[in-house]
């Protein structure tokens, strides 16, 4: 019995030098009108549209079944390519010139009513969308966000694969590591009370690649990281993972630039400058306020401590006095009133200011202020002068320890400055990170991870609230893509990482004794990175949020309205892996289930 045929071509790949030839396609229902008798059908797959002409009276198919017809039933069309007269091309379809004149129509499948509408012109609830996301992603959007992402994983391992990189997989039940983030645990049946975590990211098996003698390796990556969620961010996510053997971080950024320009050129048809603008960590919060810094528009950060060294305004040399930092930015002509102005002072003060300084530039080239007639005629002068002012712009400047100030600064040039949308692409390398992030209780934790090396081992030592790592990021209008750096190959330099976070030698070894062994064993030099996909692919998409361009994401409270997880097991099943349910859990269960 030989195989049924449901297509001979698709219905996006006819074109007027198809005319005249009897094909057979199949998809979907996209819109159908009915004129007389005579059914106009759009039909659609991931090629395209084609108009179907569907006339009972050409014996396509009975009145009943044209009749009946809807949207998203899936139908099978033979017939003859025909030129559409010059009246009815449709100049907004790729098969606008032609149409398919139906001689047989089959019902492959009928569709039920939709929950709603896949043409775009209707808001649909995310919520809604997400519980039916296998009808969501027919929409031609969401069709794009899914067809370049996939464009992106190809120009990847396109770029990777001519640089003779090894594809390796590794394993996805790893051992808890303290990465920044929670893990995600899953418990072992085989042996109860114990449990395996999700990978944060393959960091350690990538380096023990690089000690089994692999070159260059990389990997398209499931990670998973137990954060709260926000527009970009999931629990789970996939990253392009790479590493390479006496490799240094010159190395890795030349390969990342060309990864990123093959994406940029497949998704937006773009091609890149090369080589892109680099910053230290340092220049970044100076100038930026932000280890993120988007680069599409000026407004930088200028540092104003210099000009009021001998103020009189007690609020600066307060500051000042104390180590502190005065700077400011000038935002331009906004043309603010007196609330809005009031509105950006609330904003500092929300993101931990003691107060903002405002300042409107007259035409005369005085300053409008508050704070005015605080400020000598000279400091004002200097101040005009460092900020490039004009009339009309509106100076914003704040005085306070150095992480406040950049961190209040930084915030208002995104909320005043940064542009709409995301026509322009501006990649920029981040390099020199800190070693550590010191708490304010003076705690230390890993500012990238604690397999990262310094770059000078005794200054780490001795200093390590102000040590540099090897460490580089890569940002793409004001978003970090990922994160790498040189990692440590020396087990000894790895026990003093250790010892300086806090981290024991008994504590060290239960947790990672494995990987400390491995490296006793001729561990070359080599240093990685990791692209986040995700959001890589919804800046170039044009997409503000990650769940966008992942195929089957979770809401933003972490659950997945189309199959309902995370959901609850059977205590039977609980009971094979040794857990209980708390009794507080058991009471906000018994809550949930409550008709009141």
């Amino acid at each position: 019995m030989s195989a049924e045929v449901y297509r001979t071509t698709r219905p996006g790949l006819l074109g007027a030098a198809n005319v005249g030839e009897t094909v057979q396609v199949a998809g979907w229902i996209q819109t159908r009108r009915d004129h007389g008798g005579i059914v106009f059908v759009d039909l659609r797959d991931s090629t395209g549209i084609l108009q179907v002409v569907l006339d009972p009276e050409a014996a396509s198919a009975p009145a009943a079944v044209l009749s009946g017809l809807r949207r998203e039933y899936v139908i099978s069309v033979t017939g003859a390519v025909a030129a559409r007269g010059p009246e009815q091309v449709n100049p907004d379809l790729a098969t606008g010139e032609i149409e398919l004149v139906a001689t047989e129509l089959r019902v492959l499948s009928p569709s039920d009513p939709l929950p709603f509408q896949l043409d775009g012109r209707v808001d649909v609830d995310e919520a809604l969308r997400l519980e039916y996301r296998y009808l969501d992603l027919r929409r031609p959007a969401m069709a794009a966000n899914l067809q370049a992402r996939s464009n992106a994983i190809r120009a990847m391992r396109r770029v990777l694969d001519g640089r003779g990189f090894l594809e390796v997989e590794t394993p996805t039940l790893v051992a808890s590591t303290p990465e920044g983030a929670r893990d995600v645990l899953v418990p072992s049946r085989l042996r109860p009370g114990r449990f395996y975590a999700l990978p944060q990211s393959p960091q350690l098996f990538k380096q023990l690649l690089m000690i089994s003698g692999v070159d260059r390796y990389y990997q398209i990556a499931r990670c998973y990281r137990d954060e709260d969620f926000r527009a970009d961010r999931q629990i789970e996510f996939t990253q392009l993972d790479l590493e390479g053997a006496f490799w240094g971080q010159d190395e890795v950024l030349e390969v990342l630039e060309e990864v990123a320009v093959a994406v940029t050129r497949d998704l937006r048809g773009l091609e890149l400058a090369r080589p892109f603008p680099r910053l230290t960590w340092q220049e970044a919060m100076d100038r930026f306020g932000t280890d993120k810094p988007d680069i599409r528009f000026g407004m930088e950060i200028q540092d104003l401590s210099a000009l009021f060294a001998a103020t009189g305004f007690k609020a600066f040399a307060e500051v000042l006095a104390g180590g502190g930092t005065v700077r400011g930015i000038n935002a331009g002509a906004q043309g603010l009133s007196r609330a809005g102005l009031d509105g950006l002072v609330e904003r500092a003060l929300a993101l931990g200011a003691k107060g903002l300084v405002w300042m409107v530039v007259e035409e005369d080239g005085s300053l409008r202020s508050p704070v005015a007639k605080f400020l000598s005629d000279d400091e004002q002068a200097a101040l005009g002068a460092a900020l490039r002012v004009s009339p009309g712009d509106l100076l914003l400047v704040v005085a306070d320890r150095f992480q406040v100030v950049a961190k209040v600064l930084g915030a208002l040039r995104l909320d005043m400055g940064q542009p709409e949308g995301h026509d322009e692409i501006a990649f920029v390398m981040v390099t020199d990170f800190p070693m550590f992030e010191v708490g304010e209780d003076g705690s230390l934790t890993s500012m990238h991870h604690p397999f990262t090396s310094p770059e000078d081992v005794t200054e780490m030592a001795e200093s390590p609230g102000t040590a540099a790592s090897l460490a580089y990021d890569v940002v793409l209008n004001g978003a970090e893509l990922g994160s790498g750096s040189v990692r440590i190959h020396n087990p000894e330099v790895q026990a003093k990482v250790f010892e300086v976070l806090g981290i024991t030698e008994e504590d060290a070894s239960r947790r990672f004794g494995w990987f400390m062994d491995a490296l006793r064993y001729g561990t070359p030099p080599h240093a990685g990175f990791a692209y986040g996909i995700d959001r890589m692919v919804s800046i170039l998409q044009d997409q503000p949020n990650i769940r966008e361009v992942i195929p089957f994401p979770k809401t933003q409270t972490g659950a997945d309205p189309l199959t309902g997880s995370p959901s609850r097991v059977e205590k039977e099943q609980l009971g094979e892996l040794g857990i209980e349910i708390a009794p507080a859990v058991l009471a906000i269960w018994a809550e949930e289930e409550s008709p009141t």
